[in-house]
């Protein structure tokens, strides 16, 4: 159970550098490749989640996991699609019903981002790291 903890600790961490990437990707694409909030957040969930992998890889799960570092990041980029779910629909859901988050968009990357921590968490441990 210590370890799960750890592990969990950890990947909040990775996570709150996952934020950064995917806040400052998506603020990139929306004042200077001038990409809406919906498209630009598309992007910077790629980053994000390629970032969390590289992080996840050789810091919360170090030497765990088998394959090839391209089947390992398809799997973690395919499950993260699942979290991502969870995360780009509170994002969204945040964007058109919450003025202030319209005009901030960082706070609905923030909120989707603990929407989806969760599953990710799991789906990494169980399905890529294992």
């Amino acid at each position: 159970m210590r370890n799960l903890a750890t592990q969990f600790f950890k990947f909040g961490i990775v996570g709150v550098i996952g934020f950064i990437v995917d806040a400052a990707v998506l603020m990139f694409c929306i004042k200077e490749l001038g990409l809406g909030p919906y498209s630009g957040r598309v992007i910077s969930f790629i980053a994000a989640a390629s970032t969390t992998w590289i992080c996840n890889r050789h810091f919360t799960f170090k030497g765990q996991g088998s394959g090839h570092f391209s089947v390992q990041w398809a799997k973690f980029v395919v499950t993260s699609a699942g979290g991502f779910v969870f995360n780009y629909g509170t994002y969204a859901a945040l964007i058109a019903s919450a003025p202030l988050v319209a005009e901030y968009p960082v706070i609905g990357v923030a909120a989707g981002s603990l929407a989806g921590m969760f599953f990710n968490f799991f789906t990494a441990k169980k399905l890529v790291f294992k």
